[in-house]
């Protein structure tokens, strides 16, 4: 286990910088126990950080940092129970190579897969589905590093009111140690990707929804242009995009040419609506077959700073109309699209899902562009349809509003009281969003 050298931290998009005290790279769960128990001797609080996908300070800390970077691999699969049980640090991406290659797979999947396991899951990280819910909603186990260096499994049989809440715990209950997860035989997606008009998919909102396993789709701010995927179960045979036309259309577009657009925005920012007329009509309708991964995830290359708000699923188009009407009539100029998915309501205490079906509004701004002005005015229209922001997404809500838009939030923090009453794994990020 390495130990003592310390650096600055950064997040993926470069908003958040932290400096610990010290970093921990364990190996093992016992290891990462040993790193808990010394932080606690040394009154020192500690934060287990993911591959910083994060845009909040969720995982900042100045005092000890666990890195993950050795605490990966699988643990087991079990074809009886049909689930896998891998270590936290595992990235998504190495999971579903592993899955794949057994012929197995996760049921839905958020749309980008460097994450670590325990990082995407306990901050909420989620796909679209009518039927499928958010990555943390298919955990059956979890294995926890409580604040007494002891470890905690938990289940829906196995201490339950911990795995109620655990499945997305922020960091504040523990650090996870093994996550396991349900799997299935692996499938076949068919992704149908259409241009589709701003006015046609928000006024055929709800058949698009019901009529399809997998609905998102994106509108491009300053036009009447929106981009839709559909992805529905297939019996096959397996149609990947060709290797040229998949490469123009998920590197070039998406993310070569793109970064070009999103530079040139934001260095002459006036040049926006016009290029968003023009790369908003750029993106051609396709369709191809391939396994979950390969349709559910693409490569993002160009670095932005997010926030996106959960809402239930009946207010979301009026929402997404008031959105565009505040683009209109500001001076904002918004060169990202905005991504529009859903969820079916689940059982977790803090899931942005909880209790409700549930659309999810995400506005992007390029790295480097000012980016509070249009984060600020759409936060607004948000709270006011009782939205839920992404805990690991730009936001500033806190505990006295979490408490009024999440009826378990109490059981919540009374459970953090129980198993963290010291806030070893505090840091002002949870003083925020749980109180104190």
């Amino acid at each position: 286990m390495s130990g003592a050298t310390s650096s600055t931290w950064r997040n993926w998009a470069g908003n958040v910088t932290a400096r610990p005290v010290r970093e921990a790279s364990p190996a093992s769960a016992d290891e990462l126990a040993e790193v808990v128990r010394r932080a606690a001797e040394d009154g020192l609080k500690v934060k287990a950080v993911g591959t910083g996908h994060s845009f909040t300070t969720a995982a900042a800390t100045d005092g000890v940092l666990i890195r993950p970077d050795l605490l990966t691999g699988i643990r087991q699969i079990d074809r009886t129970a049909m689930t896998v049980t891998v270590e936290a640090g595992t990235p998504l991406k190495r999971l579903n190579a592993v899955l794949a290659r057994e012929g197995l797979s996760l049921t839905n999947m958020g749309d980008i897969m460097e994450q670590t396991v325990a990082g995407a899951t306990s901050t909420g990280t989620h796909g679209t589905g009518r039927d499928s819910a958010s990555i943390a909603a298919q955990i059956t186990g979890l294995e926890l590093i409580t604040a007494d260096g002891s470890t905690l499994t938990c289940s829906a049989k196995e201490n339950p009111e911990v795995f109620a809440a655990a499945r997305i715990g922020l960091g504040a209950l523990g650090v996870v140690s093994a996550i396991t997860f349900a799997v299935e035989p692996e499938f076949l997606l068919t992704a149908r990707e259409e241009p589709m008009t701003f006015d046609k998919v928000t006024s055929e909102f709800d058949a698009l929804y019901a009529e399809n396993e997998h609905f998102e789709f994106y509108w491009f701010p300053h036009t009447g242009n929106c981009n839709t995927k559909r992805n529905n179960r297939s019996a096959g045979p397996a149609a990947p995009p060709g290797r040229v036309s998949g490469w123009i259309e998920d590197e070039f577009m998406s993310n070569g040419l793109f970064q070009v657009v999103c530079s040139l925005g934001r260095a002459v920012p006036a040049t926006i609506p016009a290029i968003a007329k023009v790369s908003s009509r750029a993106l051609s309708a396709r369709t191809y077959t391939d396994i979950p991964y390969k349709v559910f995830t693409s490569p993002r290359r160009v670095r932005f700073v997010e926030m996106e708000y959960a809402l239930p699923r009946e207010a979301v188009v009026e929402a997404l109309r008031e959105v565009r009407a505040l683009v209109d009539r500001s001076r904002l100029r918004v060169s990202f699209p905005v991504e529009v998915r859903t969820a079916p309501a689940d059982d977790i205490a803090l899931s942005t899902a909880s209790g409700r079906d549930t659309a999810y509004i995400a506005v992007h701004m390029y790295r480097g562009t000012p980016y509070q002005a249009y984060f600020t005015a759409v936060e607004r229209i948000m709270t006011a349809h009782a939205g839920r922001p992404h805990w690991g997404k730009v936001h500033s809500r806190d505990a006295e509003y979490f408490a009024e838009v999440y009826p378990r939030f109490g059981e919540f923090t009374a459970l953090r009281d129980r198993l963290d009453p010291d806030r070893l794994f505090g840091n002002a990020y949870l003083r925020r969003v749980l109180g104190d």
